[in-house]
């Protein structure tokens, strides 16, 4: 057996000594990252919302939280890797209103369920609002319905194709306030709203943020949004309940999924990391930016979301026949 001499077994002991204080740093650095899977293409507001959100939960975990962006499919794509990924709290998904609720109503051969996943937290949600151009002769929604039902022909409407919040929101006012409306798909709000603009579509459901300029420029009016209350962001705006249409409030969310079967432990620890990052004072300055509201709680938050959107969207979809492949 080879000797060892006096300077190496001092080196030895200085080593086993040190050891277990540098423990703790070697477990950090190999803890396991978790990936926030966003189903849409990078740079759009929610991507970037989502980034945020993952900066801060890696602060609070202490590990590692990466974005992953997967688009493809409405959103599809995305969402079938989180339902088939790993149940341990290492793959999440940024999911929401599209993706979630509408597809599974929508489209029968759709390649996961609602029983795929398991609620993490409800992050934020956002109103629709009723805007129309200037030109308009409606200064508030009692006589932008006068106005409606007084016309020969149906409202143009514009949307962001079939089985979106949009087209179906058109269908849910008409039939609320009772005047017929015509259903217009763009390719994206920019597209809408320069179409409202023009004069060529008579109504837009964009987000308040997305219109508010051309409003305070005098181009657009916002009527109402569709929240359950006025927004901080823009007070001056009434809700579509205020002005007698309650059945009109509706909203569209974001929120934090795992795949079904992840430890309630896991997801406890992955909720009070979410929550925490939505209180960060940046991140409610992107919000407001964004026209969006925090909207936080247990992982029971977000069950209870997508009940609601089963049986506010549930029953346009059924009495209108409208599947999605």
């Amino acid at each position: 057996m080879p000797r060892i001499s006096r300077r190496q077994a001092t080196t030895l002991l200085a080593g086993a000594l040190v050891a277990p204080l540098g423990a703790p740093a070697i477990v950090r650095a190999r803890a396991q990252t978790i990936f926030i899977i966003v189903p849409y293409a990078p740079g759009g507001s929610i991507d970037s919302l989502i980034r945020s959100i993952a900066k801060a939960m890696a602060e609070t975990l202490d590990q590692p939280v990466l974005v992953d962006n997967k688009p493809g499919a409405n959103g599809i794509v995305g969402s079938q890797y989180v339902a088939r990924a790993p149940k341990d709290g290492s793959v999440l998904l940024a999911g929401g209103t599209g993706p979630i609720s509408l597809n599974v109503l929508l489209r029968k051969n759709l390649p996961y369920k609602l029983e795929d996943f398991a609620s993490v937290a409800m992050l934020c949600n956002g109103p629709l609002s009723l805007t129309v151009n200037a030109r308009t002769p409606a200064a508030d929604v009692k006589s932008f319905v006068a106005f409606a039902k007084g016309r020969d022909k149906p409202l143009f409407y514009a949307t962001l194709g079939p089985g979106s919040v949009t087209h179906l929101f058109g269908i849910m006012m008409g039939k609320s306030m009772g005047f017929a409306v015509t259903e217009v798909a763009y390719r994206n709000n920019p597209a809408s709203i320069m179409e409202t603009l023009s004069g060529e579509c008579d109504l837009n459901f964009a987000t308040p943020a997305a219109v508010i300029e051309h409003a305070r420029g005098g181009q657009l009016r916002i009527l109402a949004v569709s929240s359950d209350k006025r927004m901080a962001s823009f007070p001056e705006i009434p809700t579509l309940a205020e002005s007698g249409y309650p059945d009109l409030t509706a909203s569209f969310w974001t929120a934090l999924h795992a795949p079904a079967g992840t430890p309630r432990d896991v997801i406890a620890r992955l909720n009070a990391a979410a929550n925490a990052a939505m209180q960060k004072p940046e991140i409610a300055k992107q919000l407001e930016t964004d026209g969006l509201m925090v909207d936080t709680g247990a992982p029971e938050r977000l069950d209870a979301q997508l009940t609601k959107d089963a049986a506010l969207w549930g029953p346009v979809i059924k009495a209108q026949n409208i599947s999605l492949e």
